[in-house]
């Protein structure tokens, strides 16, 4: 799964996804820009998500939906490893994303394959990024 989480009280959904990253992956990143900003200066302007998604929750005993923002954002200090981060998390090359195979862990093991609209999401940002910036992401 992609970095993600819950927005805090009196937190945007920009400052929550930049936040969300830091934490998961420790890395600064930005918000890939995908709409046109107003030229106005109040009220203050959010970079919609490039998709909005309804997940339903199935938790025992609460089941509900989730309300998800999916940004595309990219590093803005370049890819560190930290030790104290879950040893599980790995970056996925686009052709194993395009693949849709089960990805082997650094830690050891096999992750099962990645769901079709984390795979999909994932290659559209990629494309989104390479756009954006005239080169590899």
């Amino acid at each position: 799964m992609p970095p993600g989480g819950h927005i805090e009280p009196d937190e945007d959904p920009v400052t929550a996804v930049l936040r969300e990253i830091r934490e998961e992956t420790g890395l600064a990143a930005e918000v890939i820009p995908l709409a046109p900003v107003m030229p106005i200066e109040h009220p203050s302007q959010l970079p919609a998500p490039y998709i909005i998604l309804l997940e339903d929750s199935p938790e025992p005993g609460d089941p509900h939906q989730h309300i998800d923002l999916i940004y595309f954002c990219r590093p803005v200090d370049g890819v560190r490893q930290d030790p104290s981060l879950d040893p599980t998390l790995c970056w996925v090359e686009e052709a194993a994303l395009r693949a849709g195979q089960p990805l082997e862990l650094s830690v050891g093991g096999i992750a099962p394959p990645i769901a079709l609209d984390v795979r999909l999401l994932g290659l559209k940002a990629i494309e989104t990024a390479r756009q954006v910036s005239g080169s590899r992401p």
